[in-house]
């Protein structure tokens, strides 16, 4: 079996969350860099295992992020890496992120392929959990769940069900919209057609958020695994804490720790109802059969608990970011009055508050109004 474990974590993970590559070595694309008559590089957001993320302008569409594999080898694995994007072309959903290109462009260490895609200002899950320091609000969570849900819902239902693999924290973006919050399900690079006879695939993704009956047996990914990582995401917003995990560090990714009971997100988060609480312990059962039976079950249940999902204040930021945060919403109000800035004034306000949640509430109607077209 072969286990990914995302290289988004520690210090890459830190720069990628404040926007600052600064003193990174090794990149493959630089700045100003022309990757074909269209796009032109801004600056990296960070790295993964297999690729390169960086930010491109599109000379006529505006900020897009592009996706720049590290590695080359036989002309059959090069076609696989860009699996992706053929896969995120046929799903079409608000909820996962949009694939614009793909093709191969020059690079310090020679050709490589890259995909373009829907820029997300907001950043990871990763960066919402930095910014509270600490669990999720209970509302925020239950709006990730739910539209993760219902993006992934899309992939479960085709004839061939496409399963993720590889959900984590990392590869769930968020941005803010006229509508609000707007999940995207992205980093579909493991995602992979299951077998019609089995309705499974093979066993691949990161380690943390694998089912158990993926690290038993390390294949029979399905729509059930998926059902599962995206319980551990819920089960982490809601609790900074991996489901399953009884604080020993030897044990916190071994087989031995399902035997133990799993402890519901309301042993500690109180803000937690008992349906939400239910969800996410259905989710995380060791048993798939005993899952939820679809993303779509998710989905419909978390939108249940929509009206019934409480609201509490975010917990303050430090001094130093505050007075960072509040620089860089002055700068993205003066850049919206230039005039055909008012979308680049709309990626870094939303930067701005995605860093700093008590900052949303102030900021979040100027934001859709700016994503609206309309400057205040």
């Amino acid at each position: 079996m072969r286990v990914t474990v995302s290289a988004t974590e520690g210090t890459e993970g830190a720069r990628r969350m404040t926007g600052d590559t600064t003193g990174v070595e090794g990149r493959l694309l630089t700045r100003a860099q022309r990757i074909n008559s269209a796009l032109v590089v801004d600056r990296r957001l960070g790295e993964g295992a297999f690729a390169e993320v960086y930010r491109v302008r599109h000379h006529i569409l505006g900020w897009q992020a592009l996706k720049l594999f590290k590695h080359v080898a036989s002309l059959e694995a090069t076609s696989r890496l860009f699996d992706e994007a053929r896969i995120l072309s046929t799903l079409g959903h608000p909820n996962i992120i949009r694939v614009f290109d793909a093709g191969t462009v020059q690079t310090s260490e020679g050709m490589r392929g890259y995909i373009t895609m829907e820029y997300v200002a907001g950043g990871s899950l990763q960066r919402l959990v930095a910014s509270h320091s600490g669990a999720v609000p209970v509302h925020e969570a239950t709006a990730v769940l739910r539209q993760a849900a219902e993006g992934l819902a899309v992939a479960h239902e085709r004839p061939h069900p496409i399963v993720h693999r590889d959900l984590s924290l990392a590869n769930v973006l968020i941005t803010y919209d006229e509508s609000g919050l707007r999940v995207k399900v992205s980093d579909f690079g493991l995602a992979k057609e299951t077998d019609p006879g089995t309705m499974a695939a093979s066993a691949q993704g990161t380690v943390a958020y694998m089912p158990p009956e993926v690290l038993r047996r390390g294949t029979g990914y399905s729509c059930a695994g998926d059902v599962w990582a995206l319980g551990t995401i819920a089960y982490f917003l809601l609790t900074d804490h991996f489901p399953y995990n009884g604080g020993d560090p030897v044990q916190s990714f071994s087989l031995e720790r399902f035997s133990r009971p799993l402890l519901p997100p309301s042993s500690f988060n109180d803000g937690v109802g008992p349906e939400l609480d239910l969800l996410v312990v259905d989710m995380l059962r060791v048993d798939p059969a005993e899952r939820p039976a679809s993303a779509r079950e998710v989905a419909e249940r978390a939108e249940a608990l929509r009206p019934a999902a409480g609201v509490r204040p975010p917990p303050d930021a430090a001094a130093a970011v505050e007075r960072s945060v509040a620089e860089q919403v002055r700068a993205a109000i003066e850049l919206s009055r230039t005039p055909g800035r008012l979308a680049d004034a709309a990626n870094q306000l939303e930067e701005a508050v995605s860093r700093h949640p008590p900052l949303r509430e102030r900021h979040m109607a100027r934001l859709m109004t700016w994503r609206r077209g309309v400057v205040m």
